[in-house]
């Protein structure tokens, strides 16, 4: 059944509507829900709203205006017509539905209802508490623009707006969560962005089934991507308004969600979490030599601690003159213990801080990384050279612009870990197969996670590997012509 064809038209009574009001949303109970009562030519009309979502100061102009009207005591058209030409706001729609009645007020506006009518009029009075826009903490630049993602849907939306100013720019408005009602806004470009693609995200949302969604963006792609326990993200994140209108540009699809300040990029392949905004505010020359440092410390970050444990204890793999990597002192302590337990200090350092406040966390950080670390080196609990390599790959790890990417590689690095301390130089090989086919096999909404590698396309391999100057990159990635190629293949 259609959800249109289950809505109740709204009753022409005001007393019917008060009374569904007080039944259904707590009208008399909830001190924030509200209704005022005017005469208007004589005639009832009531105006439903809740406090805090509203401002006040646009309401007592509206009211103002409305009340000079009760002068002219002739009434040429009728009360709707009257009221919604008085109505001194940019935007008035009107209501058919008690549900669209109840979902409007209780979602920030006032609505306007007078007896006999059966129609409602929505004001868009809007003014939910936040903060203003700022730059993110996980995104910074050196030189750019200050201005990120807020709680707010409206003025996300908005700050895209103001730097794609094209006429096909949609944002499609849907309400999901039986309950929340969460506004989820679908941000595309018309011609640009693939129309399947679209659709497909339009139909995942539409289908889910959920009371509410208090972890905003992160439970919408749990249900559209249907991700399980693959821990490699399929969607990218971003808090700043100049990446989500370039990925715009590029065709792809960007998922808003009411309260959250971040948007869904999708879909989004493996270097698409490698990319970072610093590198398009450089000249190309110092992007390129950026891109390619960042991406030494994601390689590191995981492979480095395995091939120096293969090389401790396959020490006849290395050539003469690097003879001297591998611990001098030796330990009780078996040598994959030792590593593991490192690697999982810094990751309880990393939780650590995310709880620890501001005026704190550097002062826990220096306690850790000093005193912890140089007295388990003292005590023999580690030899000098796990910390070094397992600093080096928690830098790496830090360099990764993705958090959901650098938690992913690090569990990647654990597996090839343990899989080098069972079988050695064999089970480094098969690791490392076996990491490359998992990553193969991944797609993000039919594109495959590795392209343009794997499949390779030439043309878009070149704009990975070089950050090329903006007059010779007027060609648009071909995501959308990958998209089309694993259909294809699939069929």
């Amino acid at each position: 059944m259609n959800k249109d064809e289950e809505k109740t038209e709204l009753p022409k009574s005001l007393s019917e509507i008060e009374r569904y009001m007080k039944e259904h949303a707590g009208l008399g109970k909830s001190f924030d829900l509200g209704v005022r009562k005017l005469k208007i030519l004589r005639k009832d009309v009531h105006f439903y709203y809740v406090n805090g979502l509203c401002e006040t100061a646009f309401i007592i102009e509206i009211i103002e205006t409305l009340d000079e009207t009760n002068e002219n005591r002739k009434l040429v058209t009728g009360l709707l017509q009257h009221i919604e030409q008085n109505l001194v706001h940019q935007s008035v729609s009107r209501i058919y539905s008690i549900e669209d009645f109840v979902l409007a007020v209780l979602s920030g506006m006032i609505v306007f209802v007078m007896e006999g009518e059966g129609v409602g009029l929505s004001v868009d009075t809007r003014g939910y508490p936040g903060r203003q826009p700022q730059e993110p903490d996980t995104e910074k630049v050196v030189r750019g623009s200050r201005d990120g993602f807020v709680e707010n849907i409206v003025l996300n939306t908005a700050l895209t707006r103001r730097r794609i100013r094209d006429e096909r720019l949609r944002f499609e408005l849907i309400h999901v969560g039986l309950r929340s009602k969460t506004d989820i806004a679908i941000g595309y470009i018309e011609n640009v962005a693939h129309p399947g693609l679209v659709e497909k995200i339009k139909k995942e949302l539409n289908a889910i089934e959920v009371d509410g969604l208090p972890m905003a963006d992160k439970t919408v792609e749990e249900f559209i991507v249907k991700q399980g326990f693959n821990p490699y993200p399929l969607v990218r994140y971003t808090e700043r308004a100049d990446v989500a209108s370039v990925h715009l540009l590029e065709g792809h699809v960007l998922v808003y969600v009411d309260t959250s300040p971040s948007v869904i990029i999708a879909p989004a392949t493996f270097f698409h979490h490698v990319q970072h905004a610093e590198e398009y505010r450089q000249s190309p020359a110092v992007g390129t030599f950026v891109r390619w440092t960042r991406f030494l410390g994601i390689f590191s970050s995981i492979f480095l601690l395995p091939l120096w444990y293969l090389f401790v204890v396959e020490p006849g793999l290395l050539p003469e003159n690097l003879k001297y990597i591998g611990p001098n002192d030796k330990s009780s302590i078996p040598m994959i213990v030792q590593v593991l337990l490192a690697d999982l200090g810094i990751e309880f350092l990393r939780i650590a801080a995310i709880h620890t406040p501001t005026p704190l966390s550097t002062a826990m950080g220096l306690i850790a990384a000093v005193l912890i670390g140089q007295i388990a080196v003292d005590v023999g609990l580690f030899v000098p050279e796990v910390i070094l390599y397992v600093a080096v790959s928690g830098i790496g790890t830090f360099t990764t612009p993705s958090y959901e990417l650098s938690v992913a590689n690090k569990i990647g690095r654990f597996f090839i870990l343990i899989i080098v301390a069972l079988f050695h130089t064999p089970g480094f090989i098969i690791a490392i197969t076996i990491y490359l086919l998992l990553l193969i096999r991944i797609n993000s909404f039919g594109i495959p996670y590795l392209w343009p590698f794997l499949p390779f396309d030439p043309k878009a391999s070149i704009q990975i590997l070089i950050r090329r100057a903006v007059p010779g990159a007027l060609l648009r990635p071909k995501i959308m012509h990958a998209h089309n190629r694993s259909r294809q293949s699939s069929k």
